[in-house]
């Protein structure tokens, strides 16, 4: 163990740590040395997002010392940014600790000289991005891992418009969290008066909000006996997906019994993510039973929505984040257009690795369509620019967020389940699935399909050899890639686009991200993105062709298939 780890692990056996952390520390030193280095030979980096690591004790992990000190920070930069009374929104998912983590960052504000709205219990992480904006709150906090595994805890950061934290405050909060040097900086304890608890209030409000995203009411009343099938995944959308479900006059919702109650350690799943197949797979085994018309999922803290439906040979399958989200862009848009309430200052905005037909259809309806980077809070960032111009509609990404209206600032699937419930509704009254719909928009405006592959790379060599590959492709792009010259080379860290025949650059005009994409002369493109909370480099792919009719489908399909597999296969990430 080197002299620099010593010396935390020294500071943390020494300092005023509890003696439970003390004892677990003494044991990693005997038992499980190299543990002991991966816990200490760093700090737990409190990134653009905020918190997000494997529970556990030392520097480098989640527990209530990085938590409070990265609460103190974060109490400080509020201080400096707003005068007179701050208050500030706590909320938590079902994770384990996750109510401990938002007790300490409540009572850190508190002692600070911060309100705070804490809720009662267990919410969907939209719901705190609600009632940020509800209580003219000037920031919030929400502790959540998200989908990740059930070692991880987070703690993500919100500003005062119920979005997470964009320039210049996202930096700014990371240089006053950096600035608590010790856990003896932190006020712990005193406010507990300036802690107000909130709950049914709270919800009620988020769900009228929620009931006021529906277009077609009426249909939802003459399909109300929808058969649905939903799981919470152990999660926080129990709380509220069902009564969404109730208030949109659905009277025929099943949910899945095994995965119904909240659980930190999600016994009946490897991974709780919905975009996983086997997390989705006691939610397809009730749907077939049932022969239901949908079947829903969301993720811990309920703001990733996964969908699965029958397809044209009648087997249940999973839609992929783009699939979802091209259905449901094209539903707010071709929706509104028919009830005759769309304008032309309609807007929609999508991020740069999402499919690119929701920019074909937007713009087949004369709706302005944008790109921004990966992330919600660049999506509430656009809408805050644009806010007096254009009226947002709806945003997403491929990673299965949607955020439909302009009353939040966060991906929320607690409406997204609500919008395709209602979806499927609508298709139903007219005989068909959300499938047949999905055919009818690749007939319409060409077949795109999307894959991606995620590396994983851990420990202390992981940051260093997910640098090295993005460095690798920066500095020697391939000119071609399955047979086809690759056209432009956009480099989002250094915000430069390059037609790589002629050498002609230019700016992008987005904040700088390290994200890499190469264009090819077919209209394929390749994306390379290292995550912003995990030890993973993402490379997405999307390939389209033309469809001439449904009988076609599963050729092509095959063949775009098998033309990202030889993508993958010749950039060496099989």
């Amino acid at each position: 163990m080197n002299n620099e780890i010593q010396t935390k692990v020294d500071e943390w056996l020494n300092g005023n740590y509890d003696e439970e952390t003390k004892d677990a520390i003494r044991k990693m030193q005997s038992s499980s040395p190299d543990e002991m280095a991966d816990s200490f030979y760093r700090n737990l980096e409190f990134g653009t997002g905020g918190l997000r690591g494997i529970m556990g004790v030392g520097t480098n992990r989640m527990n209530k010392y990085t938590v409070g000190m990265a609460t103190q920070g974060y109490a400080n930069y509020l201080k400096t940014s707003f005068s007179g009374e701050i208050s500030v929104v706590v909320g938590h998912d079902s994770r384990n600790n996750s109510r401990a983590f938002a007790e300490i960052t409540a009572n850190v504000f508190a002692a600070n000289g911060i309100k705070v709205y804490l809720f009662e219990s267990l919410r969907p992480t939209p719901e705190l991005s609600f009632a940020i904006r509800y209580f003219k709150s000037k920031g919030g906090v929400v502790c959540t891992a998200s989908h990740n595994p059930k070692e991880y805890n987070g703690y993500k950061a919100y500003w005062d418009d119920g979005a997470q934290l964009v320039p210049p405050h996202d930096k700014n909060v990371i240089a006053e969290v950096e600035k608590i040097a010790s856990v003896d900086e932190v006020q712990w304890n005193g406010g507990s008066s300036n802690i107000t608890i909130v709950g049914k209030n709270i919800d009620d409000a988020y769900l009228d909000m929620v009931k006021g995203l529906s277009i077609y009411p009426d249909v939802c009343e003459k399909q109300h006996d929808l058969k649905i099938v939903y799981t919470p995944v152990h999660g926080s959308g129990i709380m509220l997906v069902p009564d969404a479900l109730k208030r949109y006059g659905f009277t025929n919702v099943h949910i899945v019994k095994e995965q119904s109650t909240p659980d930190g350690n999600f016994t009946t799943v490897n991974y709780p993510n919905p975009e996983e197949t086997e997390t989705m797979s006691m939610g397809l085994r009730l749907a077939k039973e049932l022969d239901a018309d949908i079947l829903l999922g969301t993720d811990p803290d309920a703001d990733r929505v996964g969908i699965g439906v029958k397809n044209h040979h009648g087997d249940w399958v999973l839609m992929n984040g783009n699939q979802t989200a091209l259905l449901a862009f094209n539903y707010m848009i071709e929706a509104r257009r028919v009830k005759g309430i769309a304008t032309p200052k309609d807007m929609v905005i999508k991020t740069i690795v999402t499919t690119d037909m929701i920019d074909v259809i937007a713009k087949e309806n004369q709706v302005n369509c944008y790109s921004v980077l990966t992330g919600f809070k660049w999506i509430s960032s656009l809408i805050k620019e644009k806010e007096a111009s254009e009226d947002y509609i709806i945003g997403g990404e491929e990673s299965f967020g949607l955020m439909i209206g302009d009353k939040i600032r966060d991906k929320d699937a607690v409406s997204a389940v609500a919008i395709l419930c209602e979806m499927a509704a609508y298709e139903k009254n007219k005989g068909r699935s959300l499938f047949s719909k999905l055919m009818d928009l690749y007939l319409q405006y060409g077949f795109y399909k999307e894959s991606l592959v995620s590396i994983t790379k851990k420990g202390m060599n992981g940051a260093a050899e997910i640098k090295a590959m993005m460095e690798q492709y920066r500095s020697n792009p391939p000119k071609i890639i399955d047979g086809v010259q690759v056209r432009e080379l956009l480099d989002y860290e250094l915000q430069t686009g390059k037609d790589i025949q002629t050498g002609k650059t230019w700016k992008i005009d987005l904040p700088k991200s390290n994200v890499l994409q190469f264009l090819l002369e077919d209209g394929s493109k390749i994306s390379a993105r290292p995550s912003g909370t995990e030890p993973k480099i993402k490379f997405y792919f999307s390939v389209n062709t033309k469809l001439s009719s449904k009988e076609d489908f599963d050729e092509k399909d095959h063949m775009l298939d098998d033309k990202i597999k030889r993508i993958i296969a010749e950039m060496g990430l099989e």
